[in-house]
């Protein structure tokens, strides 16, 4: 993992304000890292990074990706990404009081995530730890799990194959 870390910014409705208050809070570390965003997620975090850019003065070019939006598919195509290593933090503030009409893939995406080892904070607390720890801004190597290892290469018997 290099000192440019590819970070996903995702946000169920009733939580998008409180993940846009953490983004303006973090600006200037978020806008020195890739970004990748679900749905509105996205539109609204770049707007809120562009406006703390211009009210600093800052000429930057924003690096933000935007899927689609949960529901539609973006909580899959951000699990795809962590798949192929194309995610190292995955910040998630998801609703725990409201049933999602996609919950199972908000489950999908968090095995992925602990599947494939990546750092994931589902709260602004955990949040706040993962974007102030000094392993943000240096090198990071993550142990492979073994799992993923161990089923790769695990032999399958005849009834398995035929199945």
């Amino acid at each position: 993992m290099e000192e440019r870390k590819k970070v996903a910014l995702v946000a169920h409705d009733n939580c998008k304000q409180n993940l846009l208050e953490w983004v303006e809070w973090n600006w200037e570390i978020l806008i020195q890292h890739k970004l990748i965003c679900t749905g509105t997620t996205g539109n609204l975090v770049e707007k809120v990074l562009q406006e703390r850019l211009q009210e600093n003065g800052k000429m930057k070019t924003l690096n933000v990706t935007k899927l689609k939006s949960g529901p539609l598919g973006g909580d899959q195509q951000l699990g795809a990404l962590i798949c192929d290593g194309d995610v190292d933090i995955l910040i998630f503030f998801w609703d725990a009081m409201e049933p999602q009409p996609h919950d199972v893939d908000v489950k999908a995406l968090l095995r992925i995530a602990t599947l494939y080892n990546i750092i994931y904070a589902c709260s602004r607390s955990a949040a706040d730890f993962v974007i102030s720890s000094p392993l943000l801004s240096a090198k990071y190597c993550p142990v492979s799990n073994e799992f993923i290892d161990n089923y790769a290469n695990r032999k399958l018997t005849n009834h398995e194959t035929h199945g």
